[in-house]
């Protein structure tokens, strides 16, 4: 059975069942096409009063043709419905149209601006968020949106006219018929007072499964080897099941309210035309009115109740909405930790001299990564950090790229503080080479020059030459337009850290980063890696975090870290000589190889 337990951390309060605010906010996404659902809105007013005034000209063709033998008036009768239907049937098109056209325009709108916002959040939100669950915002929650944006808002005034009309038309016609055609409506304000309190937060419970769904898929899909690897297919399968059991159920139990709501307004207009026939019959036989009037009745009563029943959807609808705008503009009103300066410095000709300042970092709290790591980087230099898993290499790198900042201390570029530039500019001038090598789906030339058009053929010619992917490039049908699948998955190891090389050189970086660049490659593809940074780190920058030692040795000063602490600096020589933490390190991975040449 699968150990499988969802976080219950999403479960947020139930707030109010139509929060003005969250309304209102919604709502301003209407505002660049005002004028446009203002024409919407009075073509949908106009149509309910084509269709309302359809029974008064039965009326009246019954009770003042028909039964007076008036066969001409009879026909100008006929046509004036004719032509009621044409008109109606035209402008329905055209509302349809144009509120389609506004609901796209406005999803496009809010799609992009929820992207836009994503993908310029910090990483630490990355950190504690899935990204199925992002996903879920950036399409199912957004589309969500759509039937209230198209149709809801416009076609909900549309029913509310269509009321007003019908009570006008019903009420000229005869008050007391009226009267009695109304009497079920406080059965059918009790029967929608309970309805929406069953289904007030079912919604919202679906958007949480749902998002839960999606990042469970996005996770797994991802990891697809492992399970595979690791023969955890049935596991994977049951923990799948335990997620889409709940969405399923919650998805039924809201079914279940729809299915039992509408059989009782279908119910309560049913009861309604009954009683209008045990009435109104009664006073046609007695005369006191027209058997047209009693018909014209039947088929307002019938009409009355559908606006009824679409407003109960569109109530609904709405509820669906609030339930994924709520989450929406909660992400929305996510800000970045990662704050830009009013007035950012501007970074000019950088020389690529680093100062680390009494540095303390926590990525949690007070569980710091990093304690009062002071060190110095000159202009140029080829420095190399090294240290157990865990010591606070890689979280150097994302301090000196400030995907996080400082929490004591500082870090100098320069001689400037780095939170004093702009986070993009300060990116320009780093580039990072991981072990990790993400490539997009496309091309080789747009997985090197990332879409940049400021990068020439030739710039971008000459790294791949440099990092020796020229062969491999030339041996290829398409050469740089080879195709290249997510994440690069019909490509090696090895030739897609190549290709990562080669992107980062393209950008020509002041400061370059190899962090665990050359550990998962075979021996030629680390030659080739190899003389092509000796040739590049010339007039450079150059920061390596590597575990095999081998690679290191000529780095002009190496940094040993351990549980986050700067506990030995110097060249690889005059490490050895002290004997110390980096001397052990050596030791161990000499006698690793030394086992493995056995």
């Amino acid at each position: 059975m699968s150990t499988y337990k969802i976080n219950k951390a999403e479960e947020e309060p139930l707030g109010k069942e139509i929060d003005s605010k969250l309304l209102k906010r919604l709502l301003s996404y209407f505002k660049p096409y005002k004028w446009y659902i203002v024409f919407a809105t009075l073509l949908t007013i106009i149509i309910s009063a084509l269709m309302a005034v359809r029974p008064r000209l039965n009326q009246i063709a019954i009770d003042d043709k028909i039964l007076k033998d008036d066969i001409p008036g009879l026909q100008v009768i006929v046509l004036i419905l004719l032509a009621t239907l044409i008109l109606q049937g035209i402008i329905q098109y055209v509302m349809t149209y144009l509120t389609s056209w506004i609901g796209q325009k406005i999803i496009f709108d809010l799609r992009k601006k929820i992207f836009d916002h994503v993908i310029n959040l910090n990483l630490k939100f990355f950190d504690k968020n899935p990204i199925g669950r992002l996903v879920t915002r950036v399409t199912n929650d957004v589309e969500v949106l759509y039937e209230v944006f198209s149709s809801g808002i416009v076609t909900a005034f549309g029913d509310v006219f269509m009321i007003i009309w019908i009570l006008f038309f019903m009420f000229t016609l005869d008050v007391n018929l009226s009267l009695v055609t109304l009497a079920v409506l406080p059965l059918l304000i009790y029967a929608t007072s309970v309805f929406r309190r069953k289904v007030r937060s079912s919604y919202r419970k679906i958007r949480v499964l749902l998002a839960r769904l999606n990042a469970y898929i996005q996770e797994r899909i991802s990891g697809i080897s492992i399970v595979q690897l690791f023969v955890k297919e049935k596991r994977t399968t049951d923990e799948f099941e335990v997620i889409n059991r709940k969405h399923t159920e919650e998805n039924k139990n809201n079914i279940f309210y729809y299915a039992l709501f509408f059989p009782v307004i279908e119910l309560l207009g049913a009861a309604a035309a009954g009683l209008i026939i045990w009435y109104g019959g009664g006073q046609v036989i007695q005369g006191m009115i027209q058997v047209g009037v009693l018909i014209s009745f039947i088929q307002f009563t019938e009409m009355f109740f559908r606006p009824l029943r679409a407003l109960s959807e569109k109530y609904n609808i709405l509820q669906s909405a609030m339930a994924s705008s709520e989450r929406i503009f909660h992400l929305l009103d996510t800000k970045t930790l990662i704050n830009d300066p009013q007035e950012p410095l501007t970074i000019d000709n950088v020389k690529g001299r680093i100062d680390f300042k009494n540095v303390w970092f926590a990525y949690n709290h007070d569980d710091y990564v990093l304690r009062n790591v002071s060190f110095k980087i000159k202009e140029g230099e080829k420095v190399a950090f090294v240290g157990a898993t865990g010591a606070g290499k890689s979280t150097i790198i994302n301090l000196l790229s400030r995907f996080y900042d400082v929490s004591e201390g500082e870090i100098m570029l320069d001689g400037i503080d780095i939170r004093k530039f702009n986070q993009k500019d300060l990116r320009k001038n780093i580039a990072v080479v991981l072990q990790d090598v993400f490539l997009f789906s496309g091309d080789i030339k747009s997985n090197i020059d990332l879409g940049n058009t400021s990068i020439s053929s030739d710039t971008l010619n000459s790294s791949v030459k440099n990092v020796g992917l020229n062969d491999f490039i030339e041996s290829l049908p398409d050469k740089l337009y080879h195709k290249v699948n997510e994440r690069g998955s019909t490509l090696s190891v090895g030739q897609k850290q190549l290709i990562s090389f080669a992107r980062a050189l393209s950008f020509n970086p002041k400061i370059l980063i190899l962090d665990e660049a050359t550990s998962s490659v075979d021996t030629n593809t680390e030659l080739l890696i190899q003389n092509a940074i000796k040739k590049l780190i010339e007039g450079r920058t150059s920061i390596i975090i590597a575990h095999r030692l081998s690679t290191i040795q000529n780095c002009d000063k190496i940094i040993v870290m351990h549980k986050g602490e700067l506990r030995e600096m110097g060249t690889h020589q005059e490490l050895l000589e002290k004997n110390g933490l980096y001397y052990k390190l050596y030791q161990l991975q000499y006698k690793d190889e030394l086992i493995s040449k056995n």
